[in-house]
């Protein structure tokens, strides 16, 4: 008991270290977060209102360690093509390990729940540190600042729903899939066929990120094209799956989890070394900067001529730049720290613990080393806005997602430099490890919703022997990895982090509701679980498809409209625009005639929906579709079997026992 207090308390401390700076930096209260948009900051929307009275832009001193950046990440192609080489060959050789210790159904879909907590800690963090957070939050950060910090707190907070509520129950009454957990006391097939449409839509939008962090990364770092990356990616990942199942799936995790932890603890440490271990002297050095001062007059704000009394630099560390209304901040923050209790591939990992306990263990561990990486993600992203300008950033990727790469190449020695073409070549290839890791979890939890759920217990009716059952999740496995990189091909302009964020709502809206209600409520039964699901799922995502999320041709054309007019009138005044005005104006010109026709996907010119996240709406109305649908449709049999799924869920009684090989 001890030992987990003492965890708790680091991870919280971790926390509390991370919000530290910037509340001496900027003065600002703390917000719940909100999802960012997946445009680039130049489609960013109207300008935020201006803050008290500072210095100008134009007036703020130099920063003390900003630098030129070049304009794309220029890695050896010799060390990290060794560096991605070495890891494939560790995890392949995993992958043959693990094939030949993978014989059944339990083998496949859990591990034959011989994992201890300590290694399932490991890997459910290695599941929460993905290429959305490694290369996205950072980025993120690095473009909008404490807007992008409230990504790298939200997930912490995510972990005491699943360490009060969710792991214990979940482990005790499950067997291998969501669908396990809420068929017990209801009508099994309906249940399961609504459980595994669910679960494949939520790992859809994680599978997507990891796609596209995987395609960035080898096309920017070796030369190979997007599509050939997201392949190559893709032919792994599917590999990991098929052969070697859980066990392999969590020790490539854990050897992930590992690997980024030390790069990511030696990268922050360079960048506070750098500031002189000052965080006072690090975010002044950030509000005094002028390519951040510049950068959020012009890209974030679009404000093409500086306003009087306004500290450009001072709005890098306050709220309001990406997330922009109380209202999303909540709302986001509600998907934050409900969706992860909803995620498959995070409930999943509870069946691979011999015990309640060891899954009780396997959160604390999480929970510590996902606080820690978070926070250093944080410096990292402040690092690179510092020593990279945000301007270096976007020129590499509009979404901000090669920020850590480009950071960690400077801090070796700067493109060219023996030390800094292997640190990138060792973070790239990290970076490679995490997302093969992360999107071997989800393939694996949707396949083995599709063949566990679907094939052996509605087709089959549960009727399956070993061999087939091995058979079928292979299959499926397959077909689900072949999917995500038809995915992955047709999302290359995504900010990863965006995705996940929507992959947080989805399961916070639909599942968690559901497995809540199921675990705890007597009356719960087929119709609420049903109803909770579709109610909340599609509401979700039919708010997503019309909300600023997505991306509004006109609204971008009226923001470059408005630059343009906005230069030309200081124009007509006789004014000489600079060299950096006139670029900016024709910019926006071509900007303007590029979008001024067009329509969003679903065919709308502006959002109907105002929030970014869906969550403050979806979540409820998971929640009461849930309800209602229970006690419209009452089932006796589901509240007499309620005392059975209770003992269970607190004693484990009738769960199957590890198995050895």
């Amino acid at each position: 008991m001890k030992k987990r207090i003492a965890a708790i308390t680091l991870a919280l401390t971790f926390s509390v270290c991370a919000a530290a700076p910037l509340a001496v930096a900027a003065s600002v209260g703390t917000a719940a977060p909100q999802s960012p948009a997946i445009a680039a900051p130049a489609a960013t929307v109207a300008p935020a209102a201006a803050t008290a009275a500072a210095p100008t832009a134009a007036k703020a001193a130099p920063a003390k360690g900003a630098d030129t950046q070049p304009a794309k990440v220029t890695p050896n192609r010799g060390i990290t093509i060794g560096m991605f080489a070495l890891i494939i060959a560790i995890t392949m050789g995993v992958v043959v390990w693990a094939a030949k210790k993978t014989q059944t159904a339990a083998d496949f879909y859990t591990a034959g729940g011989g994992i201890t907590g300590l290694q399932n800690g490991w890997a459910i963090a290695g599941d929460y540190m993905s290429a959305a957070s490694f290369l996205g939050m950072s980025g993120l950060i690095s473009l909008y600042g404490i807007d992008g910090f409230m990504y790298a707190v939200g997930p912490m907070f995510s972990f005491i729903a699943i360490l009060l509520v969710i792991a214990e129950p979940c482990r005790n009454a499950g067997k291998y899939t969501l669908g396990d957990i809420l068929s017990f006391r209801s009508s099994p097939k309906v249940v399961r066929g609504v459980a595994a449409l669910s679960t494949v839509t939520v790992s859809i939008f994680y599978l997507i990120a990891q796609m596209v962090g995987a395609g960035k990364l080898m096309q920017m770092l070796i030369g190979i094209p997007y599509r050939v990356s997201v392949i190559g990616v893709g032919a792994l990942m599917v590999a990991y799956v098929v052969f070697g199942g859980m066990k392999a799936t969590t020790w490539v995790q854990i050897i992930k989890a590992s690997l980024l932890m030390g790069a990511t603890t030696l990268l922050c440490i360079l960048v506070a070394a750098k500031a002189g271990f000052n965080p006072v002297s690090f975010f002044t050095d950030i509000v005094n900067n002028p390519a951040i001062q510049d950068h959020v007059r012009l890209n974030v704000l679009k404000d093409a001529i500086p306003k009087a009394g306004v500290d450009y630099g001072q709005r890098f560390l306050e709220p309001g730049l990406f997330l922009k209304s109380p209202l999303d901040q909540i709302s986001l923050g509600i998907a934050w720290a409900l969706g992860a209790a909803g995620l498959p591939h995070i409930l999943m990992r509870f069946f691979t613990v011999p015990s309640a306990k060891e899954a009780r263990k396997s959160i604390i561990i999480a929970l510590f080393l996902n606080s820690t990486f978070f926070f250093m993600i944080s410096i990292i992203g402040f690092g690179a806005a510092l020593y990279l300008t945000p301007q270096g950033i976007l020129a590499v990727d509009k979404g901000g997602n090669m920020a850590t790469l480009l950071l960690a190449q400077h801090m070796g020695g700067g493109a060219g430099s023996l030390g800094g073409d292997v640190f990138l070549a060792f973070i790239c290839a990290v970076a490679f490890a995490t997302i093969l890791a992360v999107v071997s979890g989800l393939v694996l939890a949707a396949s083995a919703a599709i063949a566990h759920d679907v094939y052996v217990n509605i087709i089959k009716d549960g009727k399956a022997d070993q061999h087939l059952q091995v058979k079928v999740a292979r299959i499926t496995s397959l077909f689900v990895g072949t999917s995500a990189i038809l995915m992955g091909l047709a999302a290359e302009k995504e900010n990863v982090v965006a995705l996940v964020a929507l992959a947080f709502a989805v399961a916070a809206s639909g599942n968690f509701p559901v497995v809540m209600l199921s675990l705890f409520w007597k009356k719960f039964n087929t119709a609420g679980i049903v109803s909770g699901l579709v109610v909340g799922t599609v509401t979700a995502l039919a708010l997503v498809m019309v909300s600023p999320v997505m991306t509004y041709p006109k609204k971008v054309a009226a923001d470059a409209k408005k630059i343009v007019e906005t230069l030309e009138k200081k124009q007509a005044t006789g004014v000489a625009l600079a060299d950096k005005e006139l670029k900016t104006l024709e910019k926006s010109r071509v900007e303007y005639e590029k979008n001024k026709d067009g329509s969003s996907m679903v065919g709308l010119d502006k959002p109907i929906f105002p929030l970014k996240n869906p969550g403050i709406v979806s979540v409820p109305l998971g929640f009461l579709a849930a309800v209602f649908g229970c006690l419209l449709f009452r089932d006796r049999r589901a509240e007499d079997m309620f005392a059975e799924i209770d003992v269970r869920q607190n004693t484990g009684l009738g769960i199957a026992k590890a198995t050895d090989h």
